[in-house]
């Protein structure tokens, strides 16, 4: 096998580039999310203070956080149903919202800064919704 040339980014952590990297639930009640699936699936929980943002629960398997819980229970939230949310790495959250417009897509929630990195939230031309993901370095 040739070895390949290094690169400026061959000290950073490799690209999330199109990989599915995060879950989350959004429901009224993020404890009781907590608490069915802690039972069921044997997830351990924790919390993550996020600032202004509030408390963010996290499911945890073993050492590694697997997913996180939201509660919709919030006046910008009103109207949400209970569902399940995906998250895909990507290197450039904004460029990858005026794709996906471009494609037919939707952006549903603007890019935002959160703690940890950048995220928005889009939907396919089906109507499909997802998020896109970049952490912060």
């Amino acid at each position: 096998m040739a070895k390949q040339p290094a690169t400026k980014k061959a000290n950073k952590t490799p690209s999330a580039q199109g990989t599915f990297i995060w879950h989350e639930i959004y429901a009224p009640d993020a404890a009781a999310s907590h608490r069915f699936y802690a039972e069921l699936i044997g997830w351990k929980t924790k919390s993550m203070d996020m600032g202004p943002a509030g408390e963010y629960r996290m499911f945890v398997r073993g050492r590694k956080d697997m997913a996180g819980a939201v509660s919709t229970n919030m006046p910008q939230m009103k109207g949400v149903p209970p569902h399940w949310l995906t998250y895909i790495g990507v290197e450039d959250v904004d460029a990858t919202c005026k794709l996906a417009a471009k494609l037919g897509g939707k952006v549903m929630m603007a890019p935002m800064n959160i703690p940890v990195g950048r995220f928005a939230v889009l939907a396919d031309p089906q109507g499909a919704a997802f998020a896109v993901f970049t952490p912060k370095m």
